[in-house]
C-alpha cells in the first residue's frame, strides 16, 4: 500500500506541473493572438508548425533516458493511434472555431470537455468523481461563461457549433487515453510524439495547398507560440500520469483566465464586473479541489 506521504507528494508534483502547462497554453495564446495582429496566418500552417517544433522538442529533451522517445509504439499500439488522430484533429477544430465562432464562444463550448472527461474516466477508467469537483467545475464553467461573454454573443447554433462540442468531446477522450496510456507504459515523449505525428500526416498537405509566405516576424512568432505549446502539451501529459482526469482538466480551466489577464496587460483590454465575478469563479473553482485533497 502506498504510504500517505508518497501519494500526497506525488498529487503535488501533478498540480505544480499542471499549472505549469497551463502558463505555457496561456503564452502560446497570447503569442498567437500577437501573430494576428502581424499577419494572417492559415490556420493549417500553424498547426504544422506546432506539430513540427513539438517533434524537436521530442527529440531534444527525451533522445536519451527513461522517458526516450519509442517511435515505433506510433504504429503498433492501437490505442496511440488513436490518440494521435483525435489530439490532431481537436487542435485544428478548436483554432477552426476560434475564426468561426469567436474566441470566446468557442473557448467556452472546448473546456466543456471537462466535464465530458470526468464522465469519460467515471465509465472508462472507474475514477471516483468527488462533489466538490462537481462543484467546483460548475462554478470554473460559470465563470468561463462569464469572461468570455459567451452569453451576450447574441448568435444562433450553427454546425461550428456542433464541431466546436465535438472537439470538446475529442479532447475529453485524449485526456483519458493519456491515463490509460500511463497505466500500460508508455512514455510522456511517445504519448505527445503520437498527437505531433499524426497531426502532421492530417495538416501537412493543407498547409502546402494553402500556402502563402509569412514575414520572419510571423515566422518567429509561430515558432515561439508553438514551443510554448510544446512544452505545455509535455508537461500536461507528463502531469497526467499523477492527477485524475477531472482534476487536472479543471486546473487547465485557468488557461481562459490567464489569456484575460493577458489580454489587459498587453492589448489593453478591461475588464467589467462580470469578468471579474467571473476570474474569481474560475480561480477559486480551479484551485478548490487541489487544496482540499488529502
Amino acid at each position: 500500500m502506498t504510504p500517505p506521504s508518497s501519494t500526497s507528494a506525488v498529487h503535488a508534483r501533478g498540480v505544480k506541473l499542471m499549472l505549469l502547462s497551463a502558463a505555457f497554453f496561456t503564452a502560446n495564446a497570447l503569442i498567437i493572438r500577437a501573430l494576428g495582429t502581424v499577419q494572417a496566418v492559415d490556420v493549417w500552417l500553424l498547426v504544422c508548425v506546432r506539430f513540427i517544433v513539438g517533434l524537436v522538442l521530442i527529440l531534444a529533451v527525451f533522445r536519451v533516458g527513461p522517458e526516450a522517445f519509442q517511435p515505433h509504439h506510433l504504429y503498433r499500439h492501437r490505442r496511440l493511434v488513436w490518440r494521435g488522430v483525435a489530439g490532431s484533429i481537436g487542435v485544428y477544430t478548436y483554432y477552426l472555431t476560434v475564426v468561426k465562432l469567436g474566441a470566446g464562444r468557442a473557448t467556452f463550448i472546448n473546456n466543456t470537455y471537462f466535464v465530458m472527461g470526468a464522465v469519460f474516466a467515471v465509465v472508462m477508467l472507474g475514477e471516483r468523481f468527488r462533489p466538490v469537483l462537481a462543484f467546483s467545475g460548475l462554478a470554473a464553467l460559470a465563470g468561463l461563461a462569464l469572461i468570455t461573454n459567451v452569453m451576450g454573443t447574441g448568435a444562433g447554433v450553427s454546425v461550428y457549433d456542433l464541431i466546436a462540442i465535438g472537439s470538446a468531446m475529442a479532447s475529453a477522450y485524449v485526456v483519458v487515453t493519456i491515463r490509460q496510456l500511463h497505466a500500460e507504459g508508455e512514455h510522456t515523449s511517445t504519448i505527445f510524439a503520437a498527437q505531433c505525428c499524426y497531426g502532421l500526416l492530417l495538416c501537412l498537405g493543407p498547409a502546402v495547398l494553402h500556402w502563402a509566405p509569412p514575414s520572419l516576424l510571423a515566422w518567429v512568432l509561430m515558432v515561439v507560440a508553438a514551443l510554448c505549446a510544446g512544452g505545455g502539451q509535455i508537461l500536461m501529459t507528463r502531469a497526467f500520469r499523477d492527477l485524475p482526469v477531472a482534476e487536472g482538466s479543471l486546473l487547465q480551466m485557468l488557461v481562459p483566465l490567464g489569456v484575460a489577464v493577458g489580454g489587459a496587460a498587453f492589448f489593453r483590454e478591461h475588464f467589467a464586473v462580470h469578468e471579474l465575478v467571473g476570474a474569481a469563479l474560475i480561480l477559486g473553482g480551479s484551485a478548490l479541489p487541489a487544496l482540499s485533497k488529502k
